[in-house]
Parts: structure tokens; sequence; C-alpha cells
């Protein structure tokens, strides 16, 4: 008898805390009845406050265009320093050329741990020339590298997304150098 009782209390104590919460965010999805204002002064006025936008915040230019080999080109559309520790660069790389194209294996480095995994952008690395500290390419437990792997031919025109992770620089750090086997050497900034 006792068990069912507490059964039913438990049961009735979730149900009242659905029914509430439903009707909390109820409450806060209704304009409160101030239909009267103008829809997006909130918005003016971050633009009129002189900010610039960020490179996360859909700009078309790229931070970087590296020219490769057989027409590749990487362009580099933003490095993103996250709150765990990591620069996340990401961009596309695009055949510029007249021929289908493959990114060259060699884009993965010369560690045999990376290379063991197959086709990636395992060589990548960041470099901090003011602390003098070369950053890698991060690996999951298993010695895959925290990037695009196994990479498609790439039809004269096309392009495909690629990303790598990296161990974030120190804080103070916002420049440095992105360097790739087979590509030019860039500078690029990092946000966040």
């Amino acid at each position: 008898m006792r068990i069912r009782f507490t059964t039913k209390a438990r049961t009735g104590m979730v149900t009242l805390t659905v029914v509430a919460g439903l009707a909390v965010g109820v409450a806060g999805c209704s304009g409160g009845g101030d239909d009267d204002k103008k829809p997006g002064t909130a918005t003016s006025a971050s633009r009129d406050s002189g900010s610039k936008p960020d490179a996360q915040e859909g700009t078309d230019e790229p931070l970087a265009e590296l020219r490769g080999e057989e027409g590749l080109v990487l362009q580099i559309t933003s490095a993103q320093r996250d709150s765990g520790g990591f620069v996340t660069v990401s961009g596309s790389i695009k055949n510029d050329g007249d021929e289908p194209a493959r990114v060259s294996v060699r884009t993965a480095g010369d560690e045999t741990e990376i290379l063991r995994h197959g086709s990636s952008l395992g060589g990548a690395t960041l470099v901090d020339s003011a602390s003098k500290k070369r950053f890698y390419v991060l690996r999951d437990t298993d010695g895959r590298p925290l990037t695009t792997t196994g990479m498609p031919r790439i039809k004269a025109g096309d392009s495909i997304p690629v990303f790598m992770q990296f161990p974030a620089p120190p804080t103070q750090t916002a420049e440095v150098s992105f360097q790739i086997p087979t590509f030019a050497a860039a500078t690029i900034q990092i946000s966040g």
C-alpha cells in the first residue's frame, strides 16, 4: 500500500512540474501586449554602436586563402577559440583548376600515427611566433586526427568543407601562422 501511494505521489509531482514548466514557457513566449513597438529597435542599436562584425558573424570574406597544388585553394573562413581550450579552424577547399583534383596525401603530414588512418589534414599546424610554439592537430584516443578525413576527388569548380582542431594558444595570442603541407602559409586571426 505504501509503495503504491509513493508512486502515485511521484507521478503527480512530475506531472505538476511539467505543467508548471509549460506554463512558464508559454508566458515567456507571449508578446506581453507590446505589439505597438517598432520591430528591430534592438538590432538597430547594435548596428549604430560602431562594433565591427566578428569573423564568425557571417562575413563572406575569408580569413585567408592558401594556394596549393593542382589548382586547389584552401579558404579559411573561421578560427574559433572555444571554452574547452581548443581552436577550430574551418573553411573549404576549392578546385580552381580545369581538371578534377585530389587533395595530396602529403597534407596528412609525416607522423606515423596519423598516416595509419588515411588521408586527412593532419599535417596542419598553428605557429605562435610570440611564444615560439607550434600547435599540432589534435588526435582522438585511437590516434585519428581531429580534421576532415577521406576527402573525395574534387571536380573543377567544386569545393568541399573542411575543419581542423588544435589546442588553443595562450588567450593573449590572437594572431598565428597557419601551415599545412602542399599549401602556402598564411597568418590568421583567432576569435573568441
